[in-house]
């Protein structure tokens, strides 16, 4: 987290740059002769993940109104007064790790953090916290902000789940029936599925292809197989394939549309699996007793096939699961 840091009066540069000093990635962001605050905070925006303002409040709401876009991609912004005693999260508390940084810039003046964000005040989850740090892929922000509301005026959510389940934060409860859910985390798709859906990133594909496979061969071939799998594409961690396939320009250029990484296994590694099918068109090829099957096993580090290889033309793909547990954890947002 990068962080800036402004003042107005001596006493507030005196406790900037103490600030300075202690917290990892932090500037003093100094206000040229004539300069208005609003300037200099506006000609900083899009360099700092954070800003510590330390002078009056309205000063500050007045100097960021015109630049707030989306509290998605928006900076934190804390407003501490110069004595140190109230650290207030002004902005992006959630995502933007704000009120995480106000905890921390209290603790180091011995003042009180300030957090009015509800799920804080009432000590329940914040979901957008708690999806990031399960590697949950939330769904839209309408949807999240009704859970988030429902979750405050409920004091509780149900949640299906088709992982594992360990531990749950304070004010989420599981169901063992989707219908009976608040909102479900799945990687399948249909109509069971009525209320918001969090995708979990527990998907592995597997990946054999012929030499010169168009990239749009491997698009049809994986939109086929997950739709009639009902997978959801976003639950796709990553892809996998045999080392010998590391160039393969379609295949490559299928990862790079879709943010996807690849694993890539040689051949040695992958004949070290056993209880799987052997391809001896794959071992007359490429060595190998198969690629898409073990290669997805591998990657997921599992020996759970969702799907067994399935052949195409020109491609060849399998499904593994990867083992994926919810857990109570929130992550705390300061880098500090």
């Amino acid at each position: 987290m990068n962080i800036g840091i402004i003042a107005i009066t001596r006493g507030g540069r005196e406790i900037a740059a103490k600030l300075c000093t202690i917290l990892d990635n932090a500037d003093l962001l100094e206000k040229e002769d004539g300069q208005k605050i609003a300037e200099t905070i506006a000609e900083n925006w899009q360099d700092y993940d954070a800003f510590i303002c330390i002078m009056a409040t309205g000063i500050v709401v007045r100097s960021i109104a015109s630049l707030l876009v989306n509290k998605l991609t928006d900076p934190c912004v804390i407003v501490l007064d110069e004595k140190g005693r109230h650290a207030i999260s002004l902005l992006s508390g959630h995502v933007g790790g704000g009120n995480a940084l106000a905890r921390k810039v209290a603790e180091l003046t011995g003042g009180t953090p300030v957090i009015t964000t509800s799920s804080d005040t009432l000590e329940l989850v914040a979901l957008d916290l708690w999806a990031k740090e399960q590697q949950l892929l939330s769904p839209s922000r309408e949807e999240l902000t009704a859970l988030s509301t429902l979750l405050v005026n409920q004091g509780q959510l149900s949640l299906y789940a088709d992982v594992e389940v360990a531990s749950l934060p304070t004010g989420l409860k599981q169901v063992a029936e989707p219908h009976h859910a608040d909102f479900v985390v799945s990687h399948l798709t249909g109509s069971d599925h009525s209320c918001p859906v969090f995708r979990p990133r527990n998907l592995v594909v597997g990946i054999g292809c012929n030499r010169g496979t168009p990239v749009n061969e491997f698009e049809d071939a994986i939109n086929e197989l997950f739709n009639d799998l009902h997978f959801s594409r976003s639950s796709i961690r990553n892809l996998s394939s045999i080392d010998k396939k590391n160039d393969e320009v379609g295949l490559l250029l299928l990862a790079k549309d879709n943010c996807w990484q690849i694993d890539f296994f040689d051949s040695n590694t992958i004949n070290r699996l056993t209880n799987l099918e052997i391809s001896f068109a794959a071992l007359k090829h490429v060595g190998a007793i198969g690629v898409a099957e073990p290669s997805a096993l591998l990657s997921a580090q599992s020996n759970h096939l969702l799907s067994r290889k399935r052949k195409w033309k020109n491609v060849t793909m399998a499904v593994a699961q990867v083992p994926f547990t919810l857990s109570a954890q929130v992550p705390v947002q300061s880098k500090t």
